[in-house]
């Protein structure tokens, strides 16, 4: 069985027309839309083998303890799983879930969703880290978190069939069918910057040409951050479950670990940057002297999904946080630093035309540690910078963290869906796990307070925002290819060869286009390749020794020398201009 949990604010659904041949019966109530707020969603696939809702009803009553949910919607959702149990089967399992619930009186409402109906629904999940959490479990199952390594080895006498595994690990294809034409995964596909194989399911395969926007993200980042003064680190990717029950990470998303071994100690691919660098912070004796002290991580991570939840770059297993973590002596360094990290966003999130479609103050959500009193500190010291900044904000109550409350900032994408992408979080309470300190004037040992923080928040998401929001038409900084070199015919492919090359030796990325179709054909071509640069070379243009400029807006700027466009490309890029 596999299930996809949703703390919700609310859930709204419908059943819409028949599914199979003969779902089960509606009652006039049934057929009628329904709204349940403050909700446990529960997103249920059962499989064959499955055969009791025992389990089932245990990890929802695991997830109440966690999330603390008023109530409970068991919502039937097939795509999670490609090893569906019968119909029959599967309705009464459910049908079973919510006898067993209603009995347990731990919801005030227990809510099945009509099983064998296509259906609507919308949904307003909540932003804390538990609020969506995949789970497998059942005979079908190998999913469940255990130390054990268990490696495969194929008998010797057993031929190895490498046509059927070439087959079985051959790139997985993508259906178009039910996408918009600016959504991101058919805009990497046209312009070659990433793909996705079941060899590693919610894994992005990074292209050349998705290698060089990517890259181009990082380097602007580098750059923001040196300048306002942060260091930059790199921790292991593999740790000790020593360090994640510390952190808290090893039982708080248990479910969303992937756990290994190394001579029998029990290792965690990292889910979250954090614990190491507290590790780092604590390599060396701190004073007052260094606070605040700003450290930033490119650093990749690891959760658990599945599979039917997967979506592009939207929503992975192995993604990139641009994390930063800020160490600082007192409540004035904490308030200057979040309206430093403020002004940061601003800055970064300009250079991309995007603007926010809301802040939120997210307070304490029940399940947390630490004092009530530190709470209120922590959430007065966030209310009060936001009010200090004049910026409006929403309070999203019970979503912060469980170890401090946030500021987060929601962008809108094409389709008008909100991401939250940036992030700063206030946080007393792992500077107390890891014991961490500083020596004060008085030279005496102190506490730091924490600032946790991300811009991009995770890069493929921030990636994938873009690339709808602009449908592939990349400033020419983040352009895989900034210029195309188009000769009319034969007779110029010499001269546009000599321009193309004069053009490189300045580092902005060419392609030549010269071989042997027509002319539109060609510029077309460019075009479709969203280069923001596209020079004709004629016969005129080769005696003159210029070039002819468009733009990938179909803008014909005119004739001018090579050295008149490098100065003007160059700018731009170097200003990293939204301008061609």
């Amino acid at each position: 069985m596999k299930i996809l949990s949703l703390h919700c604010d609310y859930i709204k659904f419908k059943a819409l027309k028949k599914a199979l041949k003969e779902p089960e019966e509606l009652s006039e109530t049934d057929k009628k839309e329904k709204i349940v707020k403050e909700a446990l969603v529960i997103l249920t696939a059962v499989e064959k083998g499955d055969s009791s809702a025992k389990e089932l009803v245990e990890n929802i009553k695991d997830l109440e303890k966690q999330v603390k949910a008023e109530n409970v919607v068991l919502y039937p959702y097939a795509h999670l799983s490609p090893n569906l149990s019968s119909p029959d089967v599967a309705v009464e399992i459910l049908k079973q879930a919510e006898k067993e619930l209603v009995k347990a009186k731990l919801f005030k409402q227990v809510v099945r969703a009509p099983f064998g109906y296509y259906k609507e629904f919308e949904l307003k999940c909540k932003g804390h880290p538990l609020s969506e959490l995949s789970r497998s479990f059942g005979v079908q199952s190998d999913a469940k978190v255990s130390t054990d390594v268990k490696v495969a080895v194929v008998p010797k006498d057993e031929p190895i069939d490498y046509k059927q595994l070439l087959r079985e690990i051959s790139k997985t294809k993508l259906d178009t069918s039910k996408l918009k034409d600016n959504d991101h995964r058919i805009v990497g596909k046209q312009l070659d910057l990433f793909s996705f194989s079941d060899v590693a399911p919610g894994m992005v395969f990074w292209h050349n040409n998705g290698l060089i926007v990517y890259n181009a993200l990082v380097d602007f980042w580098r750059e923001e951050h040196q300048k306002a003064g942060y260091q930059e680190i790199r921790t292991p990717q593999i740790m000790d479950a020593k360090l994640w029950k510390v952190s808290g990470h090893w039982d708080k998303y248990k479910e969303n670990n992937f756990i290994t071994n190394y001579e029998n100690r029990p290792f965690l691919v990292k889910p979250m940057n954090c614990p190491g660098g507290m590790l780092v912070y604590k390599n060396s004796p701190k004073s007052y002297k260094d606070l605040p002290l700003r450290v930033g991580e490119i650093g990749t991570v690891h959760r658990c999904e599945l599979s039917g939840t997967l979506a592009g770059l939207f929503r992975v297993i192995q993604f990139t946080q641009d994390d930063a973590h800020i160490f600082c002596a007192d409540e004035k360094q904490v308030k200057s630093e979040i309206l430093g990290v403020m002004d940061l966003i601003k800055i970064i999130y300009k250079k991309f035309d995007l603007d926010f479609d809301h802040i939120e103050l997210s307070t304490r959500p029940e399940k947390r540690i630490g004092a009530d009193s530190i709470w209120d500190m922590a959430e007065k010291i966030l209310e009060e910078v936001l009010k200090e900044s004049k910026v409006k904000y929403q309070i999203n109550k019970g979503d912060g963290a469980f170890y401090g409350p946030k500021i987060d900032f929601h962008v809108k994408d094409s389709l008008g869906r909100t991401w939250q992408l940036s992030t700063i979080q206030l946080d007393f309470a792992l500077p107390e796990r890891f014991d961490l300190e500083y020596i004060d004037k008085n030279n005496k040992p102190q506490r730091p307070i924490m600032l946790h923080r991300v811009i991009y928040g995770a890069i493929e998401r921030f990636l994938g925002i873009l690339l709808e929001a602009t449908n592939g038409n990349l400033p020419a900084w983040l352009s895989p290819a900034q210029v195309a070199v188009v000769p009319i015919s034969e007779k110029q492919v010499d001269y546009a060869e000599q321009v193309a090359k004069q053009i490189k030796n300045e580092a902005l990325r060419t392609i030549l286009f010269s071989d042997g179709e027509t002319l539109q054909k060609r510029i077309r071509d460019a075009q479709l390749q969203k280069i923001p640069y596209i020079i004709v070379v004629g016969d005129k243009e080769k005696a003159a020794k210029k070039i002819n400029l468009r733009l990938r807006t179909g803008e014909n700027v005119g004739e001018m020398n090579v050295a008149d466009f490098l100065k003007r490309a160059k700018e731009k890029i170097k200003e990293r201009s939204s301008e061609l």
